[in-house]
């Protein structure tokens, strides 16, 4: 077994990351930053691929291009899917949204479009620290609302 087949089984513990976007050198780039922060990565081919991934194994990381499978960001299925999660499921992945228009780490817009964070292509060269900040703050926020939810579920 080479080690790009490897990289795709995921073990107890593993940081997990799904990537949707089409196969490009803006895709390469998100990826080896991905590794380089320890993650192993999916990538999604089409739609349907996507969302048999999502039910299927836990990704920490998602990070979905607005213009994925070449739907503007409205008509993006897989966004869509995340955004209607329910609260507790979707809390559990932290999703980027890659855009061309709108700006690396707006707040406002990225609770506007139900994501985590958002980055802009023209950042894609610094998405490893920004991706490595926004997921810090996402634990810091989200830890004791998960915390709680696993306690009220032993219980």
């Amino acid at each position: 077994m080479n080690i790009d087949e490897e990289s795709h089984i995921f073990d107890p513990g593993d940081q997990t990351a799904l990537v949707c976007m089409t196969a490009s050198a803006a895709q390469k780039t998100v990826t080896a930053q991905l590794t380089d922060l320890h993650y192993k990565v999916h990538h999604g081919l089409f739609e349907e691929d996507v969302l048999l991934k999502l039910s299927t194994y836990h990704y920490e990381v998602v990070v979905i291009d607005e213009n994925y499978c070449g739907v503007n960001q409205r008509e993006n299925r897989v966004l869509r899917e995340m955004v209607k999660r329910a609260g507790a499921l979707r809390r559990e992945h932290f999703v980027v949204l890659l855009s061309r228009h709108l700006l690396t780490n707006d707040t406002m817009s990225a609770f506007v479009q139900s994501v985590d964070q958002i980055v802009n292509f023209a950042d894609l060269a610094n998405f490893k620290p920004v991706l490595r900040r926004g997921v810090a703050q996402h634990r810091d926020l989200y830890r004791p609302f998960l915390d709680a939810i696993k306690a009220a579920q032993a219980s």
